[in-house]
């Protein structure tokens, strides 16, 4: 959109991809996050494992992806959201089961020299564990794995909560720039705000993404089981912080991908 794609609203599933609007040509106001409830985001979803039926390899929590022998399927962080909240996912669990920085370092460097390709992005990753029948355990958000489900068949496939993940909240904001040059501000505003009703919910909830909206949320218990989350913001003092301390260039991540 950046290259000029003129659209009046975005969801991105990072705010850094907001961010980057409005640090690019000025498309997003700075305040965004105020603009809508919960920071504008207006649901959730969080990580968690897919392995094949049966669970061959007996996968249930973290510690399992760092074993020897097992194959983890997982996008680039470099290059893929979905990468870099898995990456988060295994160092914030590492981090409170070690009790330091370094513990959390050997955990993700374990984790990841399991990884035997880095596809791109949550869509390759997908493919590769799918249809090229590579790996053991395939890391990705909730609601894809439902998707991935009833694409490819769910007696395929099963869903493993790991007992701590990560909380990651899609961000929407209005496209300033060009609802202004559509003149369609108050239709953007009426979608997003929409997102939050009762009504809004129910639907982000049938499409397998977690409602912010208690009622709802307890409404569908049963599709979405109670796991215990943490926030980018909250374990890691937000996504400027993390970008510079463990993605950017010489970062953390890439001291860990070079020691492989």
């Amino acid at each position: 959109m950046a290259n000029g794609l003129e659209a009046d609203v975005v969801t991105f599933n990072q705010a850094p991809d907001v961010d980057f609007l409005v640090k690019n040509g000025g498309l997003v106001a700075a305040n965004w996050r105020e603009k809508f409830p919960n920071g504008a985001s207006p649901y959730t979803t969080t990580t968690i494992f897919l392995v094949r039926k049966g669970n061959p390899k007996g996968i249930k929590d973290w510690d399992d992806l760092a074993k020897p022998g097992i194959k983890v399927i997982v996008p680039n962080p470099k290059t893929s959201g979905n990468g870099r909240y898995t990456y988060l996912a295994a160092w914030g669990y590492a981090l409170r089961k070690t009790g330091s920085e370094d513990g959390a370092r050997e955990f993700v460097r374990k984790l990841f020299a399991n990884v035997p390709v880095l596809d791109g992005g949550g869509r390759g990753a997908t493919t590769t564990f799918t249809q090229r029948d590579t790996g053991d355990v395939l890391v990705t958000f909730e609601n894809e794995a439902a998707g991935i489900g009833a694409e490819f068949g769910a007696d395929k496939f099963e869903v493993v909560y790991p007992n701590l993940s990560i909380e990651a909240e899609p961000s929407v904001a209005v496209v300033d720039k060009y609802v202004d040059k559509h003149g369609t501000r108050k239709l953007a505003e009426a979608y997003l705000n929409f997102l939050y009703t009762p009504e809004g919910q129910a639907i982000i909830a049938k499409h397998n993404l977690r409602p912010r909206d208690e009622t709802v949320l307890k409404a569908n218990a049963a599709k979405f089981p109670q796991v215990e989350t943490f926030t980018v913001e909250k374990q890691f003092g937000g996504w400027d912080k993390v970008q510079k301390q463990h993605f950017a260039d010489g970062g953390i991540y890439d001291q860990i991908a070079v020691g492989q």
